[in-house]
């Protein structure tokens, strides 16, 4: 039985993370801003009124974990506007690096005290992110968090390896969630279904990797 945290976890993908590892027999820690109905029927542990933007928020959110050892540590709280050159909004851009980027290594730092040998680190992020598969521009502030977010990853990735804590970077495919308009190709349960393989597979010798929820693995 592992224990898992999960940002963002009151919907979409992130309830489906929480109630596929709580079927799994899994501890599930909820850490949500405000916890959906659904979320609150599902059993688990929830940790309200977490702003992952904020530092005294998260510094609270490690207090009450206090020393609780995470094997699974999935930062999946995230944030999607759209801005073209002909429709630009600087502000959204910046939003988008704060919770996409910036937020996953607060929330990171501020845990690593919960993460011990044999722990695993994910950072939902996006094909959108790969500058080698942009193909349409557009989307500025997303592809840059995200981009910035597939960085991250690759440095976590090698500063944790001789703790033997792994880090994969997610894409979970294009998925009908609420952020997408209910547009998409796949479902959030066919997605977090996905990304937990990947993860019961990742150790520190394929650390570090860009994965699609189908298994393959993606482009920088």
């Amino acid at each position: 039985m592992a224990t898992v945290l999960i940002t963002g976890a009151s919907r979409g993908i992130g309830f489906e993370f929480a109630r596929q590892f709580k079927e799994q027999g899994d501890d599930v820690i909820a850490v949500v801003r405000k916890p959906s109905e659904q979320l609150q029927k599902l059993g688990v542990r929830i940790i309200a009124d977490v702003d992952v933007t904020n530092a005294d928020s998260v510094a609270r959110l490690a207090s009450e974990l206090d020393t609780l050892h995470i094997d699974y540590l999935i930062n999946n709280a995230g944030i999607f506007t759209n801005e073209t050159l002909d429709n630009m909004n600087f502000e959204a851009i910046a939003k988008q690096i704060e919770v996409n980027t910036i937020a996953p290594l607060r929330v990171t730092h501020a845990l690593l005290k919960n993460l011990n040998k044999g722990s695993k680190l994910a950072i939902i992020s996006s094909r959108m992110g790969s500058i080698d598969d942009n193909s349409s521009g557009g989307y500025y502030g997303y592809r840059l968090s995200k981009a910035a977010a597939n960085s991250l990853s690759k440095s976590l990735a090698i500063d944790l390896q001789g703790k033997g804590i792994a880090v994969a970077v997610l894409h979970p495919g294009f998925v009908r969630t609420d952020m997408t308009g209910g547009a998409g190709e796949i479902n959030p349960d066919q997605a977090a279904k996905g990304m937990i393989k990947i993860l019961s597979n990742l150790n520190v010798s394929n650390s570090g990797r860009f994965w699609h929820s189908n298994g393959s693995s993606l482009a920088w």
